[in-house]
Order: C-alpha cells, then structure tokens, then sequence
C-alpha cells in the first residue's frame, strides 16, 4: 500500500479525549473515498493504539463517513495482486474488529461500498439521520472482497 506525502494532511486525525480516542478518515474532498494510502494509514493508527485507551471513535471528515472505494485510483491488477490487496484490507479490518476496546463508528451521509465493510467492522454503529449506505460493486462489475462476503459466508 502507497503512503501519503509526509507534507500532507494526515488521511486519519487522531485526537484524545481522556481514555477515548477519536479517529477520523479525513479525505473529505473525495468523501473520504478509501485509497490504499487511507487503509494503510487506518491500519497504523489500529496498530499502535496507545495501552490507556478504553474505547475509539471512528467517525469521517466532512459531509460523509466514507463513500467506498477510491474508484479514480482504481487499477488493474492481475489475480495474485488482486489476492494481495484484498488481505490489506482483511489485515486492516480485521484490526478494526479485533481491536482490543470497543470501536463505536459514528455513520454520516456515504456508508458506501468499503465504507459499509469499514462500519461493519467497527463494535457499535451509531448512524445520524443524513447515512445512506449501499453496495454497488455490483452495478460496477467489482468482486466485493473484503469483509461483506466474510459477512455472508458467517451467516450462511
């Protein structure tokens, strides 16, 4: 996964309230649609979560939690590069969902695509009354190969 250039905006804000953090993707230009430098930087921030936290917040910049899949970043990829990149983002969900405290995901406007598996990974959803969500992949002729499958294949 690529990083973001070290002048940039950090693509996941990290602030303390006392014992609780609060995480926020923060592409709020592109709705906070999910790149692999997004993934890579939510990764680092579930990875190194500091021993005091008793709970995280998981909310998105701006208008929209997150809208998906950064579909202008989308590239071809052939099957080992696409096994690849699906198990980032199993590794970053699975941080998510494994995460040692409660991870409460604050859902607004886009819950979309990546973004409805990000939300499903978290412990507790709270949406305010402008979430949608969806799963379009289908309509875009895209495998959804992250945790909604998972999902089903638990329930099934």
């Amino acid at each position: 996964m690529s990083q973001a250039p070290a002048t940039a905006e950090p693509l996941v804000q990290s602030t303390r309230h006392g014992e609780v953090l609060h995480l926020a993707l923060n592409r709020p230009a592109k709705r906070n649609a999910a790149n692999d430098a997004l993934v890579a930087a939510l990764d680092a921030a579930f990875s190194a979560l500091p021993g005091d936290v008793r709970a995280i917040v998981l909310s998105g910049c701006g208008e929209h939690f997150c809208a998906g899949l950064d579909l202008s970043e989308l590239s071809d990829r052939n099957v080992f590069e696409g096994i690849l990149h699906s198990r980032g983002w199993h590794a970053t969900l699975d941080r998510v969902q494994y995460a040692p405290v409660p991870v409460v995901a604050v859902l607004h406007g886009a819950v979309v695509g990546g973004g409805l598996e990000i939300a499903s990974a978290c412990h507790v959803r709270v949406a305010e009354s402008s979430a949608f969500y969806a799963f379009p992949e289908g309509q875009r002729g895209i495998f959804v190969g992250v945790c909604s499958t998972e999902c089903c294949r638990a329930t099934c």
